[in-house]
């Protein structure tokens, strides 16, 4: 495929009187990660269902690797692998059942189904706990065994919802390693989150979504710099220093206590530079200085009204 692998126009969806989605749209490149990043409720796992024909939107039209969602169903739900929040694999089967099973409903030949299952199983480091039962599995265990057997069709589009909900950090990171396997292999991945870092570490282009409504999209850097609250941190070493930069910083704020100056800039080189030499002007010398630049929990926090909130998350 090239061009778009995902385009969304005009997407709405309401129950009763309650707006779940309101004018979604998106345009998601082929083989790139795409992040829907917003807090619980905002509306993710409804995008992901009307995206992978699961759902009827009110309003607004789907298509998906080049077919019409609406119309073409069958066809789009070939060309995608869609993977939940809460694994689907079969707690009675054990790993390697499950991966069969599913070759099974694909209706893959037995002998390409058990090559297809080895490959999987060891890809994601599941060999040893293939012939023990699913249920007793880890947490983690239980999402790669799931995101193996939506691999199983080979699809060139994987939709991921909140993958990494639930997991401990080790585990997350694994998922994370993984991710970015599959898209460097040239698939698209669509993956919804709650967790900035994570929206921050994978995703190609951010789009931020709040209450059914896309309010932010682009580059996590480019998200970033819509978030006011860039400075540079300078630190001295005496107070008489610190009392003369500020005579010269007028636009900075004063830390008597650790002897710091918040001066506000952009925080690229030619503001830092600029600073710079209005404090050699002054033959005036910082002990440290540092830049702090806003990142994606902030942007979050200002676009959203919602703190991120990994422990508590649901």
């Amino acid at each position: 495929m090239n061009g778009s692998a995902i385009v969304a126009s005009g997407l709405r969806k309401a129950y009763d009187d309650k707006t779940v989605l309101d004018g979604i749209e998106l345009n998601v490149r082929t083989g790139t990660i795409f992040a829907l990043l917003g807090p619980h409720g905002a509306g993710k796992t409804t995008t992901v269902n009307v995206l992978t024909t699961l759902l009827t939107p009110d309003a607004g039209k789907v298509v998906v690797a080049g077919y019409d969602v609406a119309t073409q169903t069958k066809a789009v739900r070939a060309a995608i692998g869609v993977t939940g929040q809460f694994a689907s694999v079969d707690d009675l089967l054990t790993g390697e059942e499950n991966l069969l099973m599913m070759a099974d409903l694909l209706h893959l030949p037995k002998a390409e189904g058990k090559r297809i299952a080895g490959r999987l199983l060891e890809r994601f480091d599941l060999v040893e706990a293939a012939g023990k039962l699913a249920v007793s599995y880890s947490g983690g265990m239980r999402r790669k065994l799931d995101l193996a057997m939506t691999l199983v069709g080979d699809p060139q589009i994987i939709f991921l919802d909140e993958p990494t909900t639930g997991l401990d950090p080790r585990s997350r990171r694994t998922m994370w390693e993984i991710i970015r396997e599959l898209a460097a292999e040239g698939r698209t991945i669509f993956l919804t989150t709650r967790y900035p870092e994570e929206a921050g570490r994978l995703a190609d282009r951010i789009a931020v979504l709040d209450q059914g409504r896309l309010v932010a999209e682009g580059t996590a850097d480019e998200l970033k710099r819509r978030i006011p609250g860039s400075h540079v941190r300078l630190r001295f070493t005496a107070r008489h220093e610190l009392e003369a930069a500020a005579r010269v910083l007028h636009e900075s704020t004063r830390d008597d206590d650790e002897l710091t100056l918040r001066v506000p800039g952009d925080g690229g080189v030619r503001s830092l530079r600029a600073l710079i030499d209005r404090l050699d002007a002054h033959c005036l010398e910082a002990e440290e200085l540092s830049v702090h630049t806003p990142d994606l929990d902030d942007v979050f926090l200002a676009l959203t009204g919602h703190a991120n909130n990994v422990a508590g998350a649901r």
